[in-house]
């Protein structure tokens, strides 16, 4: 008989829940568990050929499980390319299954690059170009399963290598989408102010790769020391009279400290409306130089803003982003006069009309702001056009003193938006499933960019189209 001061030991962890994710090394496809402890969010798995894995997901316990009450039901798109067969992430394109239409359509014209990052997740080289026949056919498939899809970003590679840009560009303006973001990392445009002015013409978003203010930063993540041409394109682009959006990724050990004075620039420029940060994804020529047990997730970022900005922005200034999975993606906006800057959840209470899941339904008075916060929050949801704006007036007034149209307001808000990618340690198939940021494909697959990244996709790509090349 056991003694009765026996006492049974106690994990060191709670279980969250099982998922699927795959093999860093083989990238089968396995079970995984959701694990918190030591407050933090870890995956757990086990492959049958290569053992146990394991990688943090979220430093912050209380950020990630408070983020599942902004979730909401997925839209559906009109079509879909793929039949359910071998089940999620194996039927990308999109399936039946997959549970979110198409918010940010990503076409990568080029695999091509004037820089050769370490830590470029697309590991971008001399591949292939896709030639303007092959773009007008995705965006006409897009437009098929859309009806009238709002964001479309052109990305590679180096996008601006592709010598029928032009000619792209105008190819999505005339299908009628709203937003077309040109993904950059801004030589060509610190470098040949004609070919600025021609891009002007098509009104692009320019999202200009931005990692930091010292020199440091960009020649251990970039190879080389980009600040002054950086600079120079933001010159250029302001000149020009387009908008940007700085994208920052954020390294651990690199540049996680300059995470505030990424923000502080971009309120002081005129040309920048928003900040987007991108903890660094192992995937690419990144694979290799990485702990997925010590890395950089969201919720870092949020308090990295909340000190090193002294309060600018805090925390619980930010919310999930609903039409994704709620842990992928946060977001907040600011009104910003001179130097004052009131982050819009201060003036109001946003919960009310983005917890979907706890909330009860809205007043009826309140349900055209509540579309109103659900557009902002949103990923189709861009800087620097007037449905946004007028989107943020309306949330404003009469909290805040507004002027008499969107274009006198343009620069008087501001976006700061964290985006947690997934690689092959963090795979996790229920976010996978909830995706809406679609790789677009010239054979109309929509693969979202999280399994196109680490399933063999972009291998399939670069092997079907090596060599092709455009002028």
């Amino acid at each position: 008989m056991l003694a009765n001061n026996l006492r049974q030991e106690v994990r060191s962890h709670i279980f969250q829940e099982v998922t699927r994710s795959i093999c860093p090394e083989c990238r089968k496809v396995i079970d995984a568990q959701v694990l918190l402890r030591d407050g933090g969010v870890y995956l757990r798995k086990q492959c049958p050929d290569h053992g146990w894995h394991e990688a943090l997901v979220s430093s912050d316990i209380n950020w990630y499980l408070e983020s599942l009450k902004y979730n909401k039901p997925g839209a559906i798109p009109f079509d879909f390319a793929m039949p359910v067969d071998k089940g999620c992430p194996s039927d990308c394109g999109l399936c039946p299954e997959h549970q979110q239409h198409t918010c940010v359509g990503l076409i990568e014209i080029t695999t091509r690059c004037n820089l050769n990052c370490p830590i470029c997740f697309a590991d971008a080289s001399p591949g292939y170009d896709l030639s303007l026949q092959q773009v007008e056919t995705i965006l006409d498939r897009l437009v098929e399963t859309e009806g009238n899809p709002e964001v479309v970003q052109i990305s590679g590679g180096e996008p601006t290598l592709h010598p029928q840009l032009m000619e792209i560009l105008a190819a999505a303006r005339k299908r009628g989408i709203y937003h077309v973001m040109l993904n950059t990392n801004g030589l060509r445009l610190a470098q040949d102010m004609d070919f600025v002015r021609k891009l002007s013409k098509y009104k692009p978003i320019v999202y200009l790769q931005f990692d930091g203010l010292t020199q440091g930063v960009y020649q251990t993540l970039r190879g080389r020391k980009l600040l002054d041409i950086k600079k120079q394109a933001l010159e250029n682009i302001h000149d020009a009279g387009m908008n940007v959006q700085l994208v920052a990724t954020v390294v651990q050990g690199i540049n996680n400290n300059e995470i505030g004075d990424i923000l502080r620039f971009g309120l002081d420029h005129p040309a920048i409306l928003g900040v987007c940060y991108q903890p660094a994804t192992f995937a690419g020529r990144c694979l290799n130089h990485h702990d997925p047990m010590n890395r950089t997730t969201l919720p870092d970022v949020l308090h990295a803003l909340e000190a090193q900005t002294e309060g600018m922005f805090r925390v619980d200034d930010f919310r999930p982003v609903p039409c994704p999975h709620p842990s992928c993606l946060a977001r907040t906006y600011a009104f910003v006069d001179g130097k004052e800057v009131i982050p819009i959840p201060r003036i109001m209470n946003v919960d009310d009309y983005l917890d979907f899941v706890t909330n009860r339904l809205v007043p009826e008075y309140s349900i055209e702001l509540q579309a109103t916060l659900d557009s902002l929050w949103s990923m189709s949801a861009i800087m620097g056009n007037d449905k946004t704006t007028e989107a943020l007036m309306r949330c404003c007034n009469p909290s805040l003193p507004m002027g008499e149209n969107s274009e006198s307001m343009i620069n008087h808000f501001f976006m700061v938006h964290v985006h947690g990618f997934m690689d092959e340690h963090t795979l996790d198939v229920k976010r996978s499933m909830k995706c809406c940021v679609h790789q677009l494909l010239p054979d109309g697959r929509a693969v979202p960019f999280c399994a196109y990244n680490n399933l063999g996709y972009r291998e399939q790509m670069k092997k079907q189209f090596e060599g092709q090349t455009v002028g």
